[in-house]
């Protein structure tokens, strides 16, 4: 809560979220950079490594919910990590059409060194909160997607702009 106004000073304006939420975000790239660049591998190779780590045999769109990430670059990013022969694609033995997501032997050392440094990342966002403030963070983090999201679709969306006079 914001000490009282004493008439001595003006109050400090509030932050805008998208700054700090853009600070966070920049914050946080910086941590996993660090830490991917050690194996030379990119942010999001560190997350796919791991999150297959966490979830064997991802179908390749689980892959791209979980990771918030579009179609293309979950595409690119198991290319290159397949090609370095640190994940392999198999056929779904039900659905052919349907591609699960595995890692080599070599994807799993690596994921599991890996692993240690992703606990202590998220260790470290969450550091000081309770397990309340962690839920209500989570919930405002995704009102805030939605509201981007809707505003995006309100844009993009045919006859919703106005011509001009």
């Amino acid at each position: 809560m914001r000490p009282p106004f004493d008439g001595l000073a003006a109050p400090a304006a509030p932050e805008f979220v998208g700054l700090l939420i853009a600070s966070a975000r920049r914050r946080l790239k910086q941590a996993v950079l660090a830490r991917a660049a050690l194996h030379q591998l990119a942010p999001q190779q560190f997350w796919l490594l791991v999150a297959l780590l966490e979830n064997p045999g991802l179908a390749q769109v689980e892959l791209k919910e979980r990771m918030r990430a579009d179609a293309p670059t979950i595409s690119r990013v198991v290319s290159n990590l397949a090609r370095r022969k640190l994940v392999r694609t198999d056929l779904d033995a039900v659905d052919r059409r349907r591609v699960r997501l595995r890692l080599t032997p070599a994807g799993e050392r690596l994921a599991r060194e890996l692993s240690r440094s992703a606990t202590e990342i998220r260790r470290a966002l969450v550091d000081g909160m309770s397990a309340r403030e962690q839920d209500d963070l989570r919930a405002a983090l995704k009102r805030v997607i939605a509201n981007l999201e809707r505003l995006e679709s309100q844009r993009a969306a045919p006859g919703r702009q106005r011509a001009s006079p």
